[in-house]
């Protein structure tokens, strides 16, 4: 049985990586309140749902994308329920094709592994080479879920809340 923590509202005790740590940091330096779970390892959105239920709210889906190059980067946020179709999200931008990051992009850009893909990453993008893109659906939404920046740790936020904090970084 998949693993889920009673809620909580503070950060953990110990932080299992250097964005994780940064992550509750600039939340507590926002004053951005959160409820938050921990979990055995969740890779894929089949694993959220138990998170979900706990938290009552539904997990974000972040896609982690590039263009042919790798120059370019985008993290799209849509729900989880929504299949992704590269044709429209590349005429809503007006950019040529993108494609999924490799595996080896997400520990060197994100700063997180496969399945950890978070908003959060944001904090790690000194260069700022990530273009961050919210699905209206998950824009219009009261409720943002998301991982901290590991496969272990999920929490719930105000979606006003993750915009305020986008604009601050």
């Amino acid at each position: 049985m998949f693993y889920v923590s009673e809620i909580k509202t503070d950060a953990p005790e110990a932080f299992k990586t250097p964005l994780q740590q940064k992550v509750y940091q600039v939340l507590a330096e926002l004053k951005i309140p959160y409820k938050r779970v921990d979990t055995d390892e969740a890779i894929t959105m089949e694993d959220c749902v138990q998170i979900n239920a706990k938290l009552d709210m539904d997990m974000v889906k972040t896609l982690f994308l590039c263009n042919k190059k790798k120059t370019l980067f985008y993290l799209f946020i849509t729900t989880d329920k929504k299949p992704f179709d590269t044709k429209k999200f590349c005429e809503a931008l007006e950019i040529p094709r993108v494609s999924f990051a490799p595996q080896e992009l997400f520990e060197e850009i994100l700063g997180t592994k496969i399945g950890a893909a978070t908003i959060y990453s944001v904090l790690d993008d000194w260069d700022k080479t990530i273009q961050v893109i919210f699905d209206q659906e998950v824009a219009d939404s009261e409720y943002y879920g998301c991982s901290d920046g590991t496969t272990t740790g999920y929490m719930k936020v105000k979606t006003e809340d993750i915009l305020t904090f986008i604009i601050s970084v």
